[in-house]
């Protein structure tokens, strides 16, 4: 019977292949994740919680398994929402750039093809982006804002069970080969 750690670990490096897509995914996806983001909590208040933002960036840093390229696409990501919302620039980009490279870092050792270890980690990466978001506009920008870690974990479960059949869309637009 095989162990766990064969299933979790890359123990071969050719195993994990990188997965690749069709430009117009790379750059529709975000955007409508970022359009998402901005507009829909401004009509439906109760799905403020939800941030495609980033877990199109978790997705697509899993799946390049390339920290260069998972730093690059969370750069871009969290500068175009940091561009599209109503806020400073920069506060996005920072921390979505970090989630980007350890979330390609990650990938590197683990099967993330599998969809507990995908659900984990987007819970994972969601509480990582409010902390060091909450941490960053603390210092940076001086703001007092409070860091509800019942409300973050409520909605890290949330944008995990989000992140399942999103993910699962998402890898039909991968290329065949």
């Amino acid at each position: 019977m095989p162990d766990i750690s064969d299933q979790i670990l890359i123990d071969n490096p050719r195993r994990g292949k990188i997965s690749k897509f069709r430009i117009i995914w790379l750059i529709f996806i975000p955007l409508a994740s970022i359009a998402f983001q901005v507009n829909i909590p401004l009509f439906f208040r109760h799905l403020g919680y939800l941030e495609l933002p980033l877990l199109v960036t978790v997705y697509f840093s899993l799946m390049q398994r390339n920290p260069m390229s998972g730093t690059l696409i969370g750069a871009v990501i969290g500068l175009l929402q940091d561009a599209l919302a109503n806020q400073p620039l920069g506060i996005f980009g920072m921390v979505k750039t970090l989630v980007g490279y350890f979330a390609a870092s990650i990938s590197i050792k683990i099967d993330v093809d599998n969809t507990t270890i995908r659900a984990g980690l987007s819970f994972f990466f969601f509480f990582f982006h409010q902390f060091f978001t909450w941490i960053l506009v603390r210092a940076l920008l001086g703001h007092a804002i409070e860091f509800d870690v019942t409300q973050t974990l409520l909605f890290g479960l949330l944008n995990s069970l989000v992140a399942i059949p999103l993910f699962l869309i998402l890898d039909k637009l991968r290329e065949r080969g």
